[in-house]
């Protein structure tokens, strides 16, 4: 029953996703039992054994058909399948280039004529710049397709890559005192690119907050969502900065309209690191998300389990 019609389904609840197709029971908290279909969108009408599901197809053909490619890989079984194909590619690709990106960094590029040494810094902090701001764009738009269209995936990506995103965050703000302290003369100054980045970090660090601050955490993810999209003021604000402000950072030099000014021999250790945090990012996110699945399945068994012992107590008294 691939593509089922609409009205009424009902089917034993143990092998819901095998007479429905790519049918998976979701659990996204203790009062709320959500199920995904592939092609159609499926509510429960009971939480017993036997679970009546009732289909309908939106009026608007067009609408209907975006909705079906929206939640095309929203099925976490089809997630699996596709993550552990992907897992084992990105994580060799983050050891490759991480190895090779050192090697660069290290021994293949020339220290900086005024700077000296103190320049191979850069090639940890600014890929750790670019990335806290890819991460959370990514979790920012993660957060409208959960709030919009419900995707079930969505909410678990963007929890899976708060930490990673704050991490990076960090490591920027870290290697930018160490690399400013010779440079500036100081290990922090409260310009606009640094203060919007540190910004970010609280942002990352007030969403994880909010999405462990409730019992329900359906509401615990909406009020996360919620949170990303105001701040994605944030992201235009720390790339600009250097041009709307007078700050201590220089302008673009890799990014910009007449081509990167940075020399190639340091460019291409830069942009081999950037990958290598991108890689590393893809595998760490792949991994997490999978737990999460993982563990929305045993709560669901959980819950499972504890009403057919409510369900039994209230025979036998």
């Amino acid at each position: 029953m691939k593509n089922p019609s609409p009205g009424v389904y009902t089917v034993d609840e143990p092998s819901a996703s095998r007479g429905l197709g790519p049918l998976i029971p979701w659990c996204q908290s203790t009062n709320e039992r959500r199920f995904f279909l592939t092609e159609i969108k499926a509510k429960p009408l009971a939480v017993r054994h036997t679970c009546a599901y009732i289909v309908r197809k939106p009026d608007q053909g067009h609408l209907y058909r975006g909705h079906r490619s929206m939640h095309r890989f929203a099925n976490p079984a089809r997630f699996l399948r596709l993550s552990a194909v992907l897992l084992p590619w990105c994580a060799g690709a983050t050891v490759i280039l991480t190895i090779l990106g050192l090697w660069l960094s290290l021994f293949g590029s020339p220290p900086d004529y005024q700077q000296g040494e103190t320049v191979r810094i850069m090639y940890i902090h600014v890929p750790a710049a670019w990335m806290s701001l890819f991460v959370y764009t990514n979790m920012a738009i993660a957060a409208a397709c959960g709030l919009v269209w419900k995707h079930p995936l969505a909410d678990l990506f963007a929890k899976a890559a708060a930490p990673i995103g704050a991490g990076f965050t960090f490591v920027c703000l870290v290697t930018g005192s160490l690399w400013g302290a010779p440079m500036w003369g100081t290990w922090w100054v409260w310009d606009a690119r640094l203060t919007s980045v540190l910004i970010l970090f609280f942002l990352y660090l007030g969403y994880m907050a909010l999405v462990n601050a409730f019992d329900d955490p359906q509401r615990g993810m909406k009020a996360g969502n919620v949170l990303l999209l105001v701040g994605i003021v944030n992201v235009p604000i720390i790339k600009f900065s250097v041009d709307w402000w007078n700050t201590l950072h220089q302008p673009a030099s890799v990014v910009r309209m007449g081509g990167p000014s940075i020399d190639p021999t340091m460019l291409t250790p830069l942009l081999v690191m950037a990958g290598a945090f991108t890689a590393y990012f893809l595998s760490v996110v792949l991994l997490r998300v999978r737990t999460e699945i993982a563990q929305r399945k045993i709560q669901t068994l959980r819950l499972s389990v504890a009403g057919d012992g409510a369900v039994t107590d209230g025979m036998q008294g």
